[in-house]
């Protein structure tokens, strides 16, 4: 690799480092007059949960072990079916992994593959085609990992976070930092693994999350890519259907995407985001049970149109927030985005020397608003 800085660097640098303090700052808060008292939420109840008001939509019909739709602007989980069943979650579990090793690794950084970084690789896994000796970008692998599902790109990614146990290590504490406490990670690449499941309201929190990160929403929303292989490039397509449009699934409108997955153990899964008149949906549909393997689409996409539909007409059941040690003020999402560019999914941070200079001034930031906070105690 080839390291170097510049100004620009600098400046994501120190915006990281501003984020970091954010992130640990208590949001003010204050008595909202007039505001209803939320009911307490009921997603650790067994069967579909929705709390309609008059002229509601009825729920539709989902044949699908556990599901959930939420509002990925407030959290508000709008109805939901058994949503803390533990469940193997398949290639779903790839948005926490980038939810964990995206902001360690930017996109610009150039790898070349070595063959015990490929070694492990589940028989039967899906893969986008990385060759060992062979260079690629960073921002080549994430596409492979997000477009094709490619088992073998998060393989070489998670090397390059320092290794599978570490990942797995880091993958699980972002989890429990998230609030997503029914999620056991062993293989992040999401292969059948005994003991590692997640659940539709996890994953929805991880699907929330990943959109707050402008290179996590990039790749999920990328229908289509060129990838590099032994003579040039070669095309990529996402497998969510309800992106591209294949396999006699109808793209879904204001569909931004996310994730699908599918293993014998797990069946099909599916995190889906969409937009429409100003509101964003997140909705997971795990292991349907009807039909075929299309049918977790048009399930979601049912899961959908409702959602939209009962906009103002149902209670909230729960809220994707409701498990986190401490919220998270938006103003830390902001600086971390502005911090961000690229059109191709590239960072402005060279290399991976600028990832410990990161690191190290919002460790800085976070003692110095530490002794801050200590100083001022006495005076409060």
């Amino acid at each position: 690799m080839t390291i170097g800085f510049s100004s620009r660097v600098l400046v994501s640098t120190c915006a990281l480092g501003v984020a970091g303090v954010l992130m640990i700052t208590p949001a003010a808060a204050g008595p909202r007059t007039g505001a209803t008292v939320p009911q307490p939420s009921v997603l650790y109840r067994s069967g579909t949960q929705v709390r309609p008001l008059p002229g509601a939509p009825e729920v539709p019909d989902v044949s699908a072990l556990s599901w959930l739709v939420a509002d990925a602007g407030t959290g508000d989980v709008l109805a939901a079916h058994d949503a803390h069943r533990k469940l193997p979650p398949a290639s779903t579990l790839k948005t926490l992994f980038a939810l964990t090793v995206l902001p360690t690794l930017p996109g610009g950084v150039q790898h070349t593959v070595r063959a015990e970084e490929l070694v492990g690789v589940g028989e039967g896994s899906s893969l986008v085609g990385v060759e060992e000796g062979h260079t690629y970008r960073v921002a080549d692998l994430w596409r492979g990992v997000f477009l094709s599902s490619g088992n073998d790109a998060v393989h070489v990614l998670a090397s390059l976070n320092g290794g599978w146990h570490t990942t797995v290590t880091r993958m699980q504490a972002k989890a429990r930092d998230l609030g997503a406490r029914d999620t056991h990670v062993v293989s992040p690449d999401g292969y059948d693994a005994p003991d590692q499941v997640s659940s539709a309201y996890d994953l929805a929190v991880f699907g929330r999350a990943g959109l707050r990160n402008p290179d996590f929403a990039r790749y999920c929303s990328t229908a289509s890519a060129q990838f590099p292989g032994e003579a040039g490039t070669f095309g990529i397509e996402n497998t969510n259907r309800l992106l591209t449009g294949e396999d006699g699934v109808a793209r879904y409108p204001g569909l931004i995407g996310i994730k699908n997955g599918y293993t014998s153990e797990a069946g099909n899964t599916l995190v889906a985001a969409a937009r429409r008149g100003g509101r964003t949906l997140v909705v997971t549909v795990m292991n349907p049970q009807e039909d075929g393997g299309l049918t977790v689409y048009e399930e979601a996409r049912g899961l959908l149109d409702w959602g939209f539909g009962a906009a103002g007409r149902v209670e909230p059941v729960g809220s994707l927030d409701g498990l986190r040690s401490a919220a998270r003020p938006s103003a830390a999402a902001a600086v971390a985005a502005a911090a961000t560019t690229g059109q191709d999914g590239e960072s402005d941070w060279p290399d991976t020397g600028v990832i410990a200079g990161a690191a190290g001034l919002g460790a800085g930031a976070l003692v110095l608003a530490l002794r801050g906070k200590s100083g001022r105690a006495s005076r409060d």
